[in-house]
């Protein structure tokens, strides 16, 4: 199942102080399975929904960033709720804050996104099992083998201003 074409996904924090509207369909969907992100969530993989930064409309609040190390030593931006503290999104340092990674599981329906393709599966669980039909990496991915042509060309407006 995935978002009707036109169709706003929202989500928010647990305590309801963040709300916000995906304006659109993201470019791509990845479950990642690093050690990192494990940590980072307290469970087997996080998803995230990549999007356009301009296409995510606050509703209710703004988070809190957050600015936290990662593997690559180049850190990200981890917008929580102030109070709950619950992560919404992320900004990572190599997609820069054009491209946003929006926490799948925040959304009110996550069921409608699905992973287009599972990441660092050398370090997922032995006990999460893949779907056959879904993409999997041992590592990180090249977005020009696997993402869509419309959404690359979202990507590289994005990053040039012109999203």
């Amino acid at each position: 199942m995935t978002p009707a074409e036109g169709q706003h996904l929202e989500g928010g924090c647990t305590c309801g102080r963040i709300r916000y509207r995906m304006t659109s369909k993201p470019m791509f969907v990845h479950c990642c399975h690093c050690r990192w992100c494990q940590r980072e969530t307290g469970s087997a993989f996080v998803i995230n929904a990549l999007i356009e930064a301009d296409r995510i409309e606050s509703i209710k609040d703004e988070p809190e960033i957050i600015l936290t190390p990662t593997l690559s030593g180049r850190g990200q931006k981890i917008h929580r709720c102030p109070d709950c503290r619950v992560a919404v999104w992320s900004n990572y340092a190599g997609a820069g804050d054009a491209i946003t990674f929006v926490r799948v599981g925040t959304l009110d329906e996550p069921d409608l996104l699905p992973p287009d393709i599972h990441i660092f599966t050398s370090s997922k669980q032995p006990w999460v099992i893949l779907p056959p039909d879904v993409p999997a990496v041992a590592e990180y991915y090249s977005a020009t083998e696997h993402w869509p042509a419309e959404s690359l060309e979202r990507g590289r407006h994005a990053r040039l201003g012109k999203g």
